[in-house]
This record gives C-alpha cells, sequence and structure tokens, in this order.
C-alpha cells in the first residue's frame, strides 16, 4: 500500500532530509586515505545523534551499522569495520538514513578518495547523473517505471549497467514502504505517481555487467565480475509544482 503524504508530514521529512544531507557532507570533508568504515561510522553517528535524530539503519534488519559503506565492487550493504581501511584511489559509496520526529530520510553519495582514475571519476558522474534524469520523470502523472527508463536509457548510453537486483522504494514512517522503484524497465508502467507521494531514487550502476551477489555476512552486496560500482540516492517528494529533492544540501 503506498501511503500518501500530507504537508506537515513532507515538513517532517524535509527535516529529517536535511539531517542526512548534512551528514554525508560532513563526511565528505573528511573522507581520506587511512580512515577505516567504523571510523567514517562513527562520525555519522554521532553527527546524526547531536541533531536530536537517530540512524535509521542501525540494527535495522539486524544490520550493525549507522551507515553502509560500500567500497570499490561493494555495490550496497557494505558493513563498517575497524578492518576496512580506505586507499588513494577508492571509491567509497556512503548510504546514510536518519529518523527524525518519526520520518526517516534516506540518501547516499559515491565519494572519491584522494586522486582516482578518470574511469572511476567518469562512473560516479554518470550515476549522480543518472538521478537527475530520473528525477524529471518524477512528475504527477507520470509512471513509477517511467524513473527508471530514463535512468536505465542514460547509464547505458555510458556503456555502463544499472543494478536489477536492489531497487528504489516509497519513504515515510518506515523506512522502506511501497511502491519499489526500479532504475530500470520499460516506460508507461506501475503505479501512478501523485501528490504527497515521497520516494528513495537511488540508481546502482556496474562499470560492468549487471549482475550482483551477496558475500556469506549476509549483507555486503558485490558486483559478480568484480567491476567497480557507484551509488547515488535521494528521497524525493511529489509536489504539484514538481518534485522536490529533501536530501540535498543547496
Amino acid at each position: 500500500m503506498i501511503i500518501l503524504k500530507n504537508n506537515h508530514e513532507i515538513e517532517c521529512m524535509r527535516a529529517a532530509g536535511h539531517i542526512v544531507g548534512e551528514t554525508l557532507l560532513k563526511l565528505e570533508e573528511v573522507i581520506s586515505p587511512g580512515m577505516t568504515s567504523a571510523e567514517i561510522d562513527r562520525l555519522a553517528e554521532e553527527f546524526i545523534t547531536k541533531q536530536g535524530a537517530r540512524p535509521s539503519f542501525k540494527g535495522y534488519g539486524g544490520f550493525p551499522g549507522s551507515i553502509c559503506a560500500s567500497i570499490n565492487e561493494t555495490v550496497v550493504h557494505g558493513i563498517p569495520s575497524n578492518d576496512v581501511i580506505l586507499k588513494e584511489g577508492d571509491i567509497i559509496s556512503i548510504d546514510c538514513g536518519a529518523c527524525f520526529n518519526g520520518f526517516h530520510g534516506d540518501a547516499a553519495r559515491t565519494f572519491l578518495v584522494g586522486k582516482v582514475s578518470n574511469d572511476a571519476k567518469q562512473l560516479v558522474k554518470v550515476t549522480e547523473e543518472s538521478f537527475f534524469k530520473g528525477v524529471e520523470k518524477a512528475i504527477i502523472g507520470n509512471r513509477i517505471t517511467d524513473i527508471g527508463h530514463e535512468i536505465q536509457t542514460f547509464v547505458e548510453t555510458h556503456g555502463y549497467s544499472v543494478v536489477r537486483d536492489y531497487v528504489g522504494h516509497g519513504i515515510g514512517r518506515s523506512l522502506h514502504e511501497d511502491p519499489a522503484v526500479p532504475n530500470f524497465g520499460r516506460p508507461c508502467r506501475g503505479s501512478k505517481i501523485v501528490e504527497g507521494m515521497v520516494l528513495a531514487i537511488e540508481p546502482m550502476v556496474n562499470k560492468g555487467q549487471h549482475y550482483v551477489r551477496t558475500k556469506r555476512d549476509g549483507w555486503t552486496v558485490v558486483t559478480t565480475d568484480g567491476s567497480l560500482s557507484a551509488h547515488y540516492e535521494n528521497t524525493v517528494a511529489i509536489l504539484p509544482n514538481g518534485p522536490e529533492i529533501l536530501t540535498l544540501i543547496k
């Protein structure tokens, strides 16, 4: 069931989204070679809690971290660890959520660690750009698959592939709500986009093939061919004058 939000609820989600956006900006300032993913996790949790919120991910389905920290070939759900040390040339996707006054915000960014290859830079750039291509279709009267079709077309035009096994989602009082928001597919299908929807739109893009597998820890999802993967996500409210990105600090 799709749960539509009223103006007051969307205002609450703006506040939660702002905390998420600020958290990611803070992390971008400090991420560097030699840091552990556990250090990044602690910084995120400290900042979120200081804002009077709580990390949405910590304990969710048993997940141990406050963020997901996914490096290089890891697509999503990387578990923060003291044993994972960032190296020059890595890329790291940080997925972050915060719950504030009963509502969640959810966003992800892929950051460059020091000097990285041009191939990695291009992958990260295209992934981010694909999100904004998708958001252009997140307007009242369109269908959910119009978003994913636009993302997939843009990504594949650049020679990359879109992950099929993991998709975006509705969001609100629960971290994951209906509808599912695929980053691929044929247009003009799925639920009609209406005012009051709030969607987490999150392209996950692989340099190689789209296939992924989950490691033995039950969480960490990696590309099956070992190719790099990037992730870009925002929480988006569907409003009469167009989509509003709640987790992007301007």
